[in-house]
């Protein structure tokens, strides 16, 4: 599996700050996800938030729609997580 600094996904901690933010639990979001035709279980919502599971572009995107993300957030915290490797 292809990871980025050790992890399969940048989304994971949006994603659970996110889904929280909205009161959301795992099994609402993936009601929500399945509406959009992306099927999801709660236990790949928690391996996805806990960065042990990969995210498919699609999958990305049906986040981003189904929680109203900004894309921008998720380039930061790739520059965010670069900044904390060039200074290490």
């Amino acid at each position: 599996m292809k990871k980025y600094n050790q992890k399969p996904n940048i989304i994971g901690k949006v994603l659970a700050k996110e889904r929280k933010k909205r009161g959301y639990s795992k099994a609402d979001l993936c009601r929500k996800l399945e509406l959009l035709g992306i099927e999801f279980d709660r236990n790949e919502i928690y391996r996805i938030e806990n960065s042990k599971m990969s995210v498919k572009d699609f999958e990305l995107i049906a986040f981003g729609i189904v929680l109203d993300l900004d894309l921008n957030k998720l380039k930061k915290v790739i520059e965010d997580s670069n900044d904390d490797i060039e200074s290490a």
